[in-house]
């Protein structure tokens, strides 16, 4: 399908005038953020149209892509889906002095501010001094708006005004050096903010998450020696031939002296990347290093010149994917997530983006991705460099396999003060819908009283989410497999065509799995004898750590990529006995998952301890984001595990392949 038409097909799927006001402040005195178990609510939206002040005045092809309705359209899309009025408005200051000296000189600083009173040829040279920029009598001051409003942002996430974020700004910032104006970029807004967060609030360690399709090299110049910033960039690259065209945006710049090994570069050798290649990236390089960092957090430097369409990047992800990476980071640093728009020049593609992010931000279910889920030879080749030159660094890196908004839940009535409120109560189906249900299946199977009460429960909450009366649930079940037989035969008669089932424990169900309907994963301590030589059936032998959470590398080495290669319509969590998977192992699994079928997912537990129902609970609903405990590399027998299963199965389930090594000369 030739690019314009991937655009069409995907803008089609989904289905800023202005809030200004402005305050100047001097930045507060350093003071030691302490994290707090409250979670904040709410996601922050900081944008002022004065920022498109300033337009190229004269004819320059290298920069006339960079225009004010970047902004303007963005903003405009954001409040055609009336996704504005339910952000919160920060108002927008300027960056003082002191604030841009975090990260630039004194000189550059007063070269900037001298051009407020610049005629058009005096501009003109001064932008000749730079690489691909132009300046504008209107840029200092549009300059230091868009550092103030990251820095407002910050303020508003740290002090737990707000959730999380997004800043739209301009000048973007990431290509912006200590003495140096470059790619369009005056003052660095990110490193800036990161100094920031740094100085006033005592973070020891911030994540900046760089998806513009350009390397951010004035970030990672500005850390590259810094071990409390990780800083990691996608780039396209292209053997060093594409700009900025430098050495050091190469996968082996690992950062340098106490910041070797947080710097992560993803160079892209081609052009055409996707959303595999964007998601087997996050699953294999930057999500487990991610988790082992444990930022305090997020800063992303959003630039949707990686999405499609956009003339600059010439890749293929769609919008739906930027929902999808928002949604994993936003699992990090307790939520803390501040997005600063950098890149994007198509400006359909830009808007969408920008509306997927910040729906994802406001906890929306999350679209489905289209495509064919199988990251390129070229993807991988650049994954298993990095993954290559930071394994003396992480943990995770050491082994070659790398480690409804409102639930609706059944809980007795005695435990259910103890979910969150936002999580609704439903006690049972109707009496006469379920007698009809069960008369159009096996009446043999629900003839005991125990088993019929379990059915009530699961196809209670089942029956909201396919109706979309909720957008996840929670059932308990003492026969649970009685119980998910029934709820997969009902969602197959609902008209469902895939249907993941994961199954934690011991528990034997008689399932046909031929035809694709259903991909079932049973996590279980000891190897299941195979039922069925399908790859819709795997078995994953695990052993957890007692004491920590060592699950990490088998859902995002492995359980992820298997999932989103599937995509299914729908996913069931089974918790059976003799689970292998502690609170945390369960809970992890339950948050990352939700990228998938639109966020629904059914959990049947069965044998009930209300704490491992609160966490799911938590995980499900969003009021907070649950503590997973501290990295913990696998075990030799878990990582021995991971790597058989991969090695069986990545012709199947191509989001697999991180490697090139045994499979290339078969693709």
């Amino acid at each position: 399908m030739r690019e314009a038409e991937l655009l069409r097909v995907s803008l089609r799927i989904h289905g800023l005038t202005k809030e200004t006001g402005r305050e100047n402040k001097e930045a507060a005195p350093q003071q030691r953020y302490k994290d707090s178990p409250a979670m904040a609510s709410g996601t922050a939206l900081i944008y002022d149209d004065e920022m498109t002040s300033y337009k190229l005045l004269w004819d320059d092809p290298e920069c006339d892509i960079e225009v004010p309705e970047r902004l303007l359209s963005s903003y405009e899309q954001l409040k055609h889906y009336h996704l504005v009025e339910r952000c919160i408005h920060v108002p927008v200051r300027e960056g003082t002095e002191e604030e841009i000296m975090l990260v630039h000189s004194s000189e550059y600083l007063e070269v900037v501010k001298s051009t407020q009173t610049m005629n058009e040829e005096e501009l003109r040279r001064v932008s000749e001094n730079y690489d691909a920029v132009y300046f504008h009598p209107n840029t200092y001051r549009c300059a230091k708006l868009a550092v103030g409003a990251t820095l407002q942002l910050v303020d508003s996430v740290m002090s737990g005004k707000v959730r999380n974020g997004m800043a739209l700004v301009r000048p973007p910032g990431h290509h912006s050096q200590r003495n140096a104006a470059n790619g369009f970029c005056v003052f660095n807004n990110v490193a800036i903010a990161a100094q920031y967060a740094k100085r006033r609030y005592g973070l020891q360690r911030i994540l900046i998450v760089d998806w513009d399709v350009h390397h951010g090299q004035g970030v990672q110049y500005v850390f590259e020696e810094d071990p409390s910033v990780l800083y990691y960039s996608w780039h396209r690259y292209e053997h060093q031939q594409f700009w900025p065209l430098l050495r050091e945006s190469d996968y082996d710049a690992v950062g340098q002296g106490k910041g070797k090994g947080f710097n992560l570069n993803v160079p892209w050798n081609k052009v055409g990347m996707g959303n595999s290649d964007y998601l087997a990236a996050f699953f294999h390089v930057l999500l487990p290093v991610a988790f082992e960092f444990v930022p305090e957090l997020i800063l992303v430097s959003s630039g949707y010149d990686s999405g499609i369409g956009d003339p600059e990047g010439q890749m293929n992800a769609t919008p739906e994917c930027f929902a999808h990476l928002t949604h994993f980071l936003m699992q990090l640093a307790n939520g803390r997530l501040c997005a600063v728009l950098e890149g994007g020049y198509h400006l359909k593609s830009l808007s969408e983006s920008v509306c997927m992010t910040v729906k994802t931000l406001l906890r929306d279910p999350l679209p489905q991705i289209a495509g064919e889920m199988a990251p390129c030879l070229s993807a991988i080749e650049s994954i298993q460099n990095v993954r290559g030159a930071h394994k003396p660094y992480w943990k995770c890196l050491m082994y070659e396999v790398p480690p409804v908004k409102t639930a609706a839940a059944i809980v007795s009535k005695a435990d259910a003060h103890l979910l969150p409120v936002s999580v609704q109560v439903e006690m049972e189906m109707n009496a006469q819908e379920l007698k009809t249900f069960v008369s159009a299946f096996d009446v043999e199977l629900v003839k005991e009283e125990k088993a019929l009460l379990s059915l009530q429960n699961v196809l209670a909450v089942l029956d909201k989410i396919l109706k979309k009366k909720a957008c996840n649930g929670i059932a308990e079940s003492s026969v649970a497999s009685v119980s998910i037989t029934f709820a997969l035969k009902h969602c197959f008669d609902f008209g469902l065509q895939r249907v993941l089932c994961i199954v934690v424990g011991d528990m034997d169900l008689e399932l046909d799995l031929d035809d694709g309907k259903m991909l079932l994963m049973n996590i279980c301590q000891k190897q299941q004898t195979e039922k069925t030589n399908s790859k819709y059936y795997i078995s994953l032998n695990w052993k957890e750590d007692a004491e920590r959470n060592n699950f990490f590398c088998a859902v995002l080495g492995f359980i992820l990529p298997v999932a989103y290669s599937y995509q299914p319509d729908l996913m069931i969590i089974v918790i059976g006995p003799n689970r292998s998977l502690g609170v945390n192992g369960i809970s992890l699994l339950t948050c990352l998952l939700q990228g998938l079928a639109e966020s629904r997912i059914l959990v049947v537990i069965q044998d009930t301890e209300i704490k491992l129902v609160q966490s799911v609970a938590k995980a499900l609903s969003g009021v907070s984001t649950p503590d997973f405990g501290a990295y913990t590399p696998a075990s030799q027998e878990n990582v021995l595990e991971i790597k058989r299963l991969r090695d069986q199965l990545q012709q199947e389930w191509k989001m697999l392949r991180c490697s090139v090594r045994n499979w290339v000369s078969g693709s």
